[in-house]
């Protein structure tokens, strides 16, 4: 596994390039090009805010910055695993074609859709204020939750992308059990209503924490549960290695069965 990572970064300006083409490809051939990455999430903000302060009132104060600051980091982690399914086959001529690690084209998604929520910060900040919403000191504690939320992302990106190499279907399954995971996770609703006999299920989902930890930071202006945060990072590198090893033993056969 070692190896594995030192290979990576001996590749780190291949990684780099491949990002930067993953953020251009995005928005070619647009009349405002890379000025999306700032509309998107503004628009979005937009539409939350006419909703829910008009069409649908929402109990909870600030609904819509009260989603927009999960539905942030939960749209890092679900388009980075949606995109990241088909990030080996989509390049399976450049992987026939020269030698590199094959971790480089997984990891190429996760940092492009990364550098587009760190852009939507941009957004964000400036939301709260207007929207009146104190940020504290606790905002520091940013990077650690972004940091465990990155090894969650890269651990499924490594796998789904491998897999769907070998088994076709798993692209689309993928898509429904986003969906799924979604409505399981608190990003369109407070944790503290989930009924207590379910609690528990909703505990195991790592998302859950990730949200919570996001919404106190940023909407609440505390510091999240630094025991449960170092607790999930350490089950995350577990599953970062195994995933590393995952990938390295189904990589091999790659470039036959695309």
């Amino acid at each position: 596994m070692f190896e594995q990572v030192k290979e990576i970064y001996a590749y780190r300006e291949m990684l780099r390039n491949l990002v930067a083409k993953e953020l251009r490809a995005r928005y070619k051939g647009s009349v405002l090009g890379f000025l999306w990455t700032f509309f998107n999430p503004l628009l979005m903000l937009v539409v939350y805010n006419v909703v829910f302060s008009f069409v649908m009132r929402a109990q909870i104060k600030n609904y819509a910055m009260f989603l927009f600051v999960a539905l942030l980091p939960w749209n890092y982690l679900s388009v980075s695993v949606l995109q990241g399914a088909a990030s080996l086959v989509q390049n399976g001529a450049l992987i026939k074609k020269i030698y590199f690690p094959r971790e480089v084209l997984p990891l190429s998604v996760v940092l492009a859709n990364l550098v587009n929520y760190l852009l939507s910060l941009l957004i964000l900040v400036p939301a709260l204020l207007a929207f009146k919403i104190k940020l504290t000191a606790a905002l520091l504690a940013f990077p650690a939750v972004l940091l465990v939320e990155t090894m969650l992302v890269t651990s499924l990106v490594l796998c789904v992308s491998v897999a769907n190499v070998y088994f076709r279907d798993l692209e689309h399954i993928v898509g429904i059990l986003m969906t799924v995971w979604f409505f399981l996770t608190p990003v369109l609703y407070p944790g503290d209503i989930i009924p207590a006999r379910v609690k528990p299920f909703f505990n195991l989902n790592p998302a859950t924490f990730l949200m919570e930890a996001y919404r106190a930071i940023f909407f609440y202006g505390r510091w999240p549960d630094w025991s449960s945060l170092g607790h999930l990072a350490a089950g995350l590198a577990v599953l970062l290695a195994l995933s590393l090893v995952f990938f390295s033993r189904l990589q091999r056969n790659i470039a036959e069965e695309i």
